[in-house]
């Protein structure tokens, strides 16, 4: 209990209190014994200060301590120097250095590898601190020979006699295995001569000319205007993180350019230091071989920017990139005895650069033009995916394409150049792959973009240089172009590639109304049979191109066959996705993010794109005209009813027809729904209106020509839907009214009836002396009896699926069975199905307004009788 709530006669807190008496009392006496040891402390000093004052005259004696002036703080300083040694930053540098030595010699004693790899990483990072120039300290040169000398008699031991070390060890000598002969090639020439004579060497004292120093020292910033960077280079010079300065030189490039090589891809890698470094180096290249490997290495460390990131590369990075790259296909095309092939042999000694031989006729250099073109193609397609394309900073983005297509046309033109010596074995791959990069910038565009585009590229190549493949007069013509790499494609490439070119080049001709060499090319290529074995890129194109047929064969006024092309991708409801213009939003589906971001990299840039709100509305159209006509046929015939050609227009106009107020027309699907009930309605002016006033029909070439295709197929569909729903109630009808119904020619209602009339969907005949239609009359079915034969045919099928499956588990016995009874199973099967076969036959058939066509069977015989 605290003493603050201490209560009189209570002995627990009486022995309490007495215990925090004592503690006190003990506190209290260690105060005060602290107390006068700080005083003793102080006494003795101020009988020090009292006697140095007495020493120094009277006039001291009086002053404070704390107010000595200047020159007894001098006099203090100089009486401590002269007992303590002060020892200089280097000499404490060399004595860290000596120790290392010792801890590796004492490590060499007892072979003990670990210690010695770390202590060897030690002594470097010293070496450095303390070089002189070039020349590295002489205790140091014998250091590192003696330790490579150890190292090689343990390797050779341990070939002889090997003996299991253990794990550290095993670790610590592969280590400095790895590292000291790449340590020691830079102190090579002080090596020699330590080894040639190891005393004369410790003993003599060489003058080292040292480093000038720099006058100033300048940190760079990330990007800095080269011209300007150049004009003050001159009076700086370039510091490394040690500290020391880094020489460029054209001898030292391959070693940077190591050194770079083989950081690449490893953490805490500074790319963008090195990419300054590669920029130093690129203005000290003296010869076509240095600047063709200094660039190499430059472009690769720029894509190696946005490597393993979401982001797209930066547009400063990628215009540099591309400046770079149009420097090396300069450099090649100026130096035709240079060349970059992709199974040349990569050049290993960083102390010389390779020399053509008396024999040689071409420095090869490891390397691929068309690989930095497909990278740089990537990136400006990645970028254009990140931005939005209702700005302008993508339409000013999409401008550099431009360049990009001139690139491609430069790397066409080397491979074109280089391939013309059989020796050096360039690959037609790489030739086939930089001709598909050229034709995927042009297959989507119209002729008159191909043209200029073409233009421009041209005008950045030398006079003299043409194409063999694509020569520059023909270029101008788009077609031409196009047809010249698709082919050059289909002869000298396969797989993947060949089926590209071929979906590219029915893509262009259905952009540009060539439907039947689109239609005909599309199935001749059989692609419709093998496309799901192909990446979903191909996949892509292979849907986009499906379209594109479609829209062409609807501008053509082929409605039918617009209707069964489109049916595939947009009957699917999955459009966006399918044409990888958008992520569709799965609601029952959660989708990992490894999937997201694949679906994202798969998504065309907005220029690409396909109007959907135009694709649903032609697909929608057709539908109208194909279906509203069907329904007036069938009617509510209860058999017939099942056909349907579009399910998602089904759907919808059940959706309208459930409505109970409809308002006027708001979207393109409320403009279609409500003209396909004033056509069921045989209103085909107000349909023909409803059609016209859609607006996404301006964004189609041609609009009044497509508005004046449908106002006919309207009437032609309104006069079908006509004669389907009334013809039970003529006898005859005058050619000169429907005429004068649906405002068409005589000759063309002759058609359209001629044409019902020879499908047998129109029970009629056709008077050319009077021009009438004359329709003929049968037996109508009643609800009862058209019940009855659907019935019958939904029997008859069961009863075949009941017979063959109890032919396949049975295995024959079942004819076995039946033949016990003297009968064969086969004669009762077959005859029992050839007297339904009729009945189902008729069943399945498709039955004409009018009720002149009926199914047949003994309930068929017995309405007719």
């Amino acid at each position: 209990m605290s003493r603050f709530f201490r209560a009189q006669g209570d002995d627990s807190s009486s022995e309490s209190s007495s215990d925090e008496e004592e503690l006190y009392s003990t506190e209290e006496e260690e105060d005060q014994e602290d107390q006068e040891e700080s005083s003793e402390e102080e006494e003795d000093e101020d009988q020090d200060e009292s006697s140095s004052d007495e020493d120094a005259g009277p006039a001291k004696k009086n002053r404070s301590r704390f107010l000595v002036d200047q020159a007894s703080s001098e006099s203090e300083e100089s009486d401590v120097e002269g007992t303590v040694k002060v020892k200089s930053a280097k000499d404490k540098r060399h004595d860290e250095l000596e120790a290392t030595i010792s801890l590796i010699q004492n490590g060499q004693k007892i072979n003990d590898w670990g210690s010695i790899a770390n202590e060897f990483d030690k002594l470097n990072r010293q070496a450095v601190k303390l070089q002189d120039g070039t020349k590295a300290p002489k205790s140091y040169i014998k250091c590192i020979t003696e330790l490579e000398d150890f190292l090689n008699e343990t390797l050779a031991k341990q070939k002889v006699t090997p003996k299991k070390m253990n794990a550290t060890n095993a670790r610590g000598l592969n280590a400095v295995k790895q590292k000291i002969k790449k340590n020691n090639k830079d102190y090579q020439s002080q090596i020699d001569a330590f080894r040639k004579d190891s005393d004369a060497f410790m003993e003599s004292d060489e003058e080292v000319v040292p480093v000038p120093k720099p006058t100033k020292v300048r940190f760079q910033e990330r990007f800095v205007d080269e011209a300007a960077e150049e004009d003050e280079d001159k009076d700086f010079t370039q510091v490394g993180k040690s500290g020391k300065a880094v020489p460029f030189s054209p001898e030292s490039i391959l070693k940077h350019l190591r050194t770079i090589l083989e950081s690449r891809g490893k953490k805490n890698t500074d790319r963008a230091e090195q990419i300054r470094i590669m920029e130093q180096l690129s203005r000290v290249a003296n010869t076509p071989y240095l600047q063709i490997r200094v660039l190499q290495s430059l472009v690769s460390a720029r894509f190696d920017l946005g490597a393993g990131s979401g982001n797209p590369m930066s547009l400063e990075h990628w215009k540099a990139a591309e400046k770079e790259l149009a420097a090396l296909l300069k450099i090649l095309e100026t130096q035709k005895d240079h060349v970059l092939l992709e199974n040349a042999e990569e050049w290993d000694d960083d102390e010389k650069q390779p020399v053509l031989g008396p024999e040689d006729k071409y420095l090869k250099i490891a390397g691929s033009v068309v690989s930095y073109i497909e990278r740089l193609d990537d990136e400006l397609t990645r970028s254009l995916q990140s931005i939005d394309p209702h700005t302008s900073e993508y339409i000013e983005r999409l401008t550099d394409e431009g360049s990009l297509y001139n690139i491609i046309i430069q790397g066409l033109l080397y491979y074109e150049a280089i391939r013309k010596d059989a020796s050096l074995e360039v690959p037609q791959e790489s030739l086939n792959r930089i001709m598909q990069r050229r034709l995927e910038h042009i297959y989507f565009k119209p002729a008159q973009v191909v043209k200029i585009l073409e233009e421009n590229a041209w005008k950045q190549v030398s006079d003299g240089v043409n194409s063999e493949i694509t020569p520059r007069a023909k270029s101008s013509d788009a077609n031409q172009l196009v047809n010249t790499i698709c082919n050059y494609l289909f002869e000298h490439s396969e797989g993947i590639i060949r089926a590209r070119a071929m979906l590219s080049q029915v893509y262009f001709l259905a952009l540009h109304d060539e439907y039947y060499k689109a239609r005909d090319m599309m199935l001749t290529s059989h692609l419709q049979e093998s496309i799901a074995n192909f990446d979903i890129a191909t996949q892509i194109l292979y849907n986009r191109t499906l379209v594109q047929v479609g829209l062409c064969a609807f501008r053509k006024g082929l409605v039918y066959d617009a209707q069964n092309t489109l049916q595939e991708i947009c009957g699917s409801g999955r459009q966006k996705e399918l044409l990888a213009q958008g992520v569709m939003i799965q609601r029952f589906n959660q989708v990992s993010p490894e999937q997201e971001r694949l679906e994202k990299q798969r998504q065309l840039p907005f220029h690409m794109h396909i109007n959907l709100e135009l694709l649903e509305c032609v697909y929608l159209t057709c539908s109208m005209l194909l279906e509203i006509p069907l329904l007036a046929q069938t009617g509510s015939s209860p058999d017939i009813k099942k056909r349907v050609i579009s399910k998602t227009y089904r759907r919808m106009l059940e959706y309208h027809e459930r409505q109970i107020f409809t308002g006027p027309p708001e979207n393109t699907r409320d403009h279609v729904m409500q003209a396909s009930k004033a056509l069921a309605a045989g209103e085909w002016k107000k349909a023909t209106d409803f059609i016209h006033s859609i607006k996404i029909w301006e964004l189609m070439p041609g609009a009044e020509d497509i508005k004046t295709m449908l106002a006919k197929q309207i009437q032609e569909e309104g006069l079908r839907t006509y004669l389907f729903t009334y013809a039970p109630f003529y006898d005859t009808l005058a050619i000169a009214t429907l005429s004068a119904m649906f405002e068409l020619d005589s000759s063309k209602v002759s058609a359209v009836v001629s044409k019902m009339i020879s499908h047998e969907e129109l029970a009629a005949a056709l008077d050319q002396v009077t021009e009438t239609v004359i329709f003929r009359k049968g037996v109508e079915l009643s609800r009862l009896q058209s019940l009855a034969l659907a019935l019958s045919d939904k029997a008859s099928s069961l009863i075949e699926t009941n017979e063959r499956t109890l032919e396949q588990r049975t295995q024959g016995s079942a004819n076995a069975f039946s033949r016990k009874d003297g009968r064969q199973g086969g004669q009762r099967g077959g005859g029992a199905r050839g007297g339904r076969g009729g009945a189902r036959g008729g069943g399945n058939a498709q039955r004409q307004a009018g009720g002149t066509q009926f199914t047949g069977g003994a309930l068929g015989a017995a309405v007719r009788g």
